[in-house]
């Protein structure tokens, strides 16, 4: 029997095709995902790309015609809570989500007919559960599956034709106040999602979950033992003395007082972004439990941190901690921009990120070394500068809420705990090379209490109250286009309050983005104080604006739906000033010029 070539060195052939598969230089995305993605008549990912761009190719609507859309078709979720993320079109098929009971609907772009309508029974004792609002950031799409993160944090995955349950998960316990508002991401064969539930002390963690299957496939903790971290203490780098170096044994127990990493926070509601050239997911990690420093000294690591991990295995290859013992709950699960761009005149695979500490950092997302770290609001003064030898902020005595201990009232700090950005996400215009960024322009007075943990109670321990920005433009807000290679402002636009949108750009040279008073806006992306387009929705904005083709024609489309921390006090019917963590005084005057609502307006040109 004659035997080919082939034939007799297929096993070979066959191991060598799997080991160049597991090796990083020839790391493989989803191929569904990337092939959605590739079509700008597509919005396949919340961010319309994996690397957390917010930017669409789409340019027949642009700069010069703008100002002429008009509102192409509306649609109501039927649900009054905050409404974050945005819907995503798939291949002529929109898949729009709610908040809090999660509703999700499949719409046919070409009637607007709804093709099928999934609403979980979700036990209503997860509503008060959730910290700041029953918000929701969206679904994700890959392989004929709509993949949905629950509040009562089961991970659902739905058939994309028929909203039939092809596999659900557990991710976590709502009766200790693990709950979710994150949008799961999938990067290659896996479903990557987090946790919320800081305010409770909840570990955080980020889990990887199959795809195919819905069985995990790796958690990594944020805080713990190096073993439940997927940490190496060899392998695993961190900003040191000017260099990476590895982390060490015992690197977040040792930054803990006894016991307390088990309810010690991090965790990790954000967005994901991944560079399937490292096989590396990036995401940040939330405030350490609880509010009060006194009861946590240490620097609490790795609360506060941004995490490089392989996507395969869950295991950190870098981690940098943004604020050390925080003090101020600046949490760090803001996203994590993956642009190439010249830092400092040196071409560079840079990861940005505007954290809430008021602190702009761009890094070198292949080492994960500290190259810029600047403040993208002026009035930041808690802190002076990072030292760039430490990766520490220089924390300013005075705005300290440590210093004087629990029942201590440490006024005028800027920013307030919301942070100079909450988790509305920025944009990347590869043509300008800006970043363009929604900020909170506030400030907050900050007293720390002692607070016992009970399993699903809140664990918080301080008291706030937020306000505007002393010595400024009286607004709550900035719209700012940003040069992430030298870390300086290089426009703002002022706004009443605060800019809890997402931004997008578009190849047409607009930059667009929401209020909380409820306009759409569309600026020019080389002077973003020049306004091309205003127009008013049903409801306060804090959803992220997209972009689609259907038939030839683009569309620009945005939820409304005020809510979120923000807006917690109109939606939740809050009406002390401390209430709401201290937003609802902040925000008090927000109900002269809005009200609750919940629905996806979309825009287009004249026929």
């Amino acid at each position: 029997m004659r035997i080919s070539l082939w034939q007799s060195l297929k096993p070979i052939g066959l191991r060598l095709w799997v080991l160049l598969l597991a090796s990083p230089g020839v790391a493989l995305a989803n191929a569904d995902v990337e092939k959605n993605i590739a079509d700008s008549k597509n919005w396949a990912m919340q961010a319309g790309d994996m690397f957390n761009h917010r930017y669409s190719k789409l340019n027949q609507i642009n700069k010069g015609n703008v100002g002429k859309m008009q509102v192409a078709w509306t649609f109501s979720t039927g649900v009054l809570r905050g409404h974050e993320g945005s819907p995503l079109v798939v291949d002529g098929k929109m898949y729009v989500h709610s908040p809090f009971p999660n509703k999700v609907f499949a719409i046919d772009l070409d009637t607007q007919k709804i093709l099928w309508k999934y609403e979980p029974k979700q036990d209503p004792a997860v509503i008060p559960q959730m910290c700041c609002d029953t918000v929701n950031r969206g679904v994700a799409y890959a392989e004929g599956k709509i993949i949905l993160q629950q509040a009562d944090s089961m991970l659902v995955a739905l058939d994309s034709k028929t909203g039939k349950v092809l596999w659900s998960v557990k991710n976590g316990d709502p009766k200790t106040g693990a709950v979710n508002t994150n949008a799961p991401h999938i990067f290659k064969d896996k479903v990557i999602t987090g946790i919320s539930g800081g305010e409770w002390g909840v570990r955080g963690f980020l889990a990887a979950y199959n795809l195919s299957d819905g069985k995990l496939a790796w958690k990594g903790y944020s805080v713990g033992p190096d073993a439940e971290m997927l940490m190496d203490p060899e392998a695993t780098m961190t900003w040191t003395d000017g260099a990476m170096k590895p982390v060490g044994k015992d690197s977040s127990l040792k930054t803990w007082k006894g016991d307390q990493w088990k309810i010690g926070g991090g965790t990790t509601w954000g967005w994901f972004s991944y560079d399937k050239a490292l096989n590396l997911v990036y995401y940040g990690t939330g405030n350490p439990s609880t509010w009060n420093p006194a009861q946590r000294p240490g620097d609490n690591k790795w609360s506060m941190t941004i995490f490089a991990r392989d996507v395969d295995t869950g295991k950190a290859k870098w981690v940098y901690q943004m604020t050390p013992y925080d003090e101020w709950d600046f949490d760090g699960v803001n996203e994590m921009i993956l642009a190439d761009i010249n830092v400092k005149g040196k071409p560079t695979k840079a990861l940005v990120h505007f954290d809430r500490n008021g602190f702009g950092y761009t890094l070198d997302r292949v080492t994960g070394a500290l190259l810029v770290a600047e403040k993208f609001d002026p009035k930041v003064n808690w802190a002076t500068h990072v030292d760039m030898k430490t990766g520490r902020p220089q924390v300013v005595k005075k705005y300290s809420t440590a210093q004087g201990g629990p029942d201590v009232n440490t006024k005028g700090i800027c920013p307030a705990a919301l942070g100079s950005k909450d988790q509305q996400p920025a944009s990347y215009d590869p043509n300008t090379k800006l970043f363009y960024v929604p900020t909170n322009h506030v400030c907050m007075d900050y007293e720390p209490f002692k607070v016992d943990y009970v399993a699903g109670q809140p664990y918080v321990g301080a008291t706030l109250s937020m306000y505007p920005a002393p010595g400024s433009h009286s607004g709550m807000g900035n719209f700012i286009a940003w040069d992430a290679g030298t870390g300086k402002i290089v426009q703002t636009k002022a706004e009443k309050f605060s800019v809890w949108s997402g931004s997008l750009n578009t190849a047409g040279g607009i930059s667009c983005y929401g209020t909380l008073e409820g306009y759409l806006k569309c600026v020019d992306a080389k002077d973003i104080n020049k306004e091309l387009f205003k127009f008013k929705t049903p409801s306060g904005i804090i959803g992220n604006v997209f972009s689609y083709e259907h038939k030839g024609k683009q569309y620009i489309g945005v939820y409304s739906g005020i809510g979120g921390w923000a807006g917690i006090g109109m939606a939740a019917g809050l009406e002390k000033d401390a209430d709401g963590l201290g937003a609802v005084g902040g925000y008090r005057e927000l109900s002269q010029y809005t009200e609750l609502g919940g629905s996806l307006t979309v825009f287009a040109l004249p026929n």
